[in-house]
């Protein structure tokens, strides 16, 4: 491994475990909490998780605008960023599911996979899950190619 693929490692390894940090200490991987951040209707809405939506806007806004004046990263020859923009179908109804999917479990990726240092088995059935829809939804356009 070269230098520069090990400071790469390094600094993911870093920022992965500040990102799961300040989701454990924000509540974001505990799913009553999500849920009840959710569920406006029921009278009984918990809005703490705005601050944490906030912060990380706070964050990522700067850090878009670095990003946009910036010829490549410091780590890497390019930025890895989407060339899509068209809000389409597949894009629409990836959303429906991921929201649908968060509603049901309370569960976001990022706080599932931080949760999974807790040992229990709805985290661990839930990353499973996700990681199964990862891959299926890899290799189903991979046959449709063909």
């Amino acid at each position: 491994m070269n230098l520069t693929a090990a400071a790469r490692l390094a600094v993911a390894l870093v920022a992965g475990a500040i990102f799961g940090f300040g989701l454990s200490l924000s509540g974001m991987v505990d799913p009553a909490r999500v849920l009840g951040f959710l569920d406006i209707a029921s009278g009984h809405w918990d809005p703490s998780l705005i601050f944490v939506l906030g912060g990380a806007v706070l964050v990522a806004v700067p850090g878009v605008m670095i990003q946009r004046r910036m010829a490549k990263p410091a780590l890497d020859r390019r930025f890895h960023l989407t060339e899509k923009t068209a809000i389409d179908a597949p894009l629409l109804f990836g959303s429906a599911v991921f929201g649908i999917g968060w509603g049901l479990t309370g569960f976001c990726p990022g706080p599932a996979v931080s949760a999974l240092a807790t040992g229990l088995l709805p985290v661990i059935l839930f990353v499973a899950a996700m990681a199964a829809g990862m891959v299926l939804h890899d290799r189903l356009p991979a046959r449709r190619r063909r």
